[in-house]
């Protein structure tokens, strides 16, 4: 079994939720910039596709996650349909920070979920292993960057103090530890996905910030 299909049959839950947490953080964002529906939709993709598919240009890897599932982009589709309609409701502010606070915790799921994967998935090409930590960190993390570039944003992960980032790092680390202790794929996948959810859940709730520039 390779590394994604054991990931799919170990965690599709998970998997689930990780991609709509994204896809909802693009939601969100788009809403906040008070685009129409075709910017929400291209917005949206991007968070929720972004990193996977540049890890999969980067590994020379096809066909593209979304190509090969396409029932996701129906869904993103509708999400992107319902939220004209519902967010355009009056208490708008109030409702983009009800909904940006709750996406925090399957965000936290799905970037470690996506570390695993993009870690895995260049550890099966046998690349060195600095090379596949940083392919995990892609994947969970530049479809953030690619949303807030497309929002005309200076994109959090660079700018906001928080180890969001740092967190995928040490998570990736774990996969790559897992894989030449000769671990099964899906305990290698799962500890990774695990360490990499509770360091970021840890640094929400303490409020750790990476240091900033003096006087900021």
């Amino acid at each position: 079994m390779q590394p994604a299909d054991a990931l799919t049959h170990a965690l599709p839950v998970v998997e689930a939720a990780a991609t709509l947490a994204f896809a909802a953080s693009g939601l969100v964002a788009g809403a906040r910039k008070k685009l129409d529906v075709v910017g929400l939709c291209v917005v949206t993709t991007l968070a929720a596709f972004g990193g996977g598919t540049l890890r999969d240009v980067l590994l020379d890897r096809r066909p593209f996650y979304w190509v090969e599932h396409p029932v996701w982009l129906w869904v993103i589709l509708g999400l992107c349909i319902a939220a004209t309609f519902v967010l355009r409701k009056r208490g708008l502010a109030t409702q983009l920070a009800i909904t940006e606070r709750a996406i925090q915790w399957p965000d936290a799921l799905g970037l470690g979920l996506f570390t695993a994967v993009g870690t895995q998935l260049a550890l099966a090409q046998n690349l060195p292993p600095i090379v596949a930590v940083l392919m995990g960190v892609i994947t969970a993390v530049f479809g953030g960057v690619l949303r807030d570039i497309a929002c005309n944003e200076v994109p959090k992960v660079f700018s906001d103090h928080q180890p969001y980032a740092v967190c995928a790092f040490f998570g990736g680390w774990v996969a790559v530890a897992g894989h030449q202790l000769g671990w099964p794929a899906e305990a290698a996948l799962a500890a990774s996905a695990l360490v990499t959810c509770v360091l970021r859940v840890a640094a929400m709730l303490s409020g750790l910030k990476l240091p900033g520039w003096r006087g900021q």
